[in-house]
């Protein structure tokens, strides 16, 4: 009885986890940036980046970061989609994210894996920074 109790437990947490809502262009992006006064938060992925889904899928997945991302216009794209990141600044490595205003300015740039504690940090340090230029 208590295994099943912990089981459906587990199960409703995880249908009533809070998800990304991933935009897939960025045009349409920044465009609702500019509309909800928001920045954009673009995330560049390989397709054979292990890194790259170990970020997905540990660290963009965890309850904490998905709440504190919902402050952002958040946009996924293939780093092998040339067409979505022509207008994008110099992709050093991914995963990559870019932190940009609505008028294409960027931010801050986070540039490799990290785990949901210091990417909270990194999260924090983008609100400092928003609140400081009021971007």
């Amino acid at each position: 009885m208590n295994k099943l109790l912990i089981i459906l437990l587990l199960c409703m947490t995880t249908l009533f986890s809070a998800d990304i809502a991933w935009q897939k262009d960025i045009a349409t992006a920044f465009e609702m940036a500019k509309k909800e006064k928001k920045v954009v938060m673009i995330f560049v992925e390989g397709e054979n980046c292990r890194w790259c889904k170990k970020m997905k899928y540990r660290t963009l997945s965890d309850d904490n970061i998905t709440k504190s991302i919902t402050e952002y216009i958040a946009v996924k794209v293939m780093q092998e989609d040339e067409k979505s990141v022509e207008d994008l600044p110099m992709i050093e490595g991914v995963p990559t994210i870019f932190f940009m205003s609505a008028e294409k300015e960027v931010i801050e740039t986070v540039v490799g894996y990290f785990n949901v504690e210091d990417f909270l940090s990194y999260l924090d340090d983008v609100k400092k920074k928003l609140i400081s230029k009021k971007y």
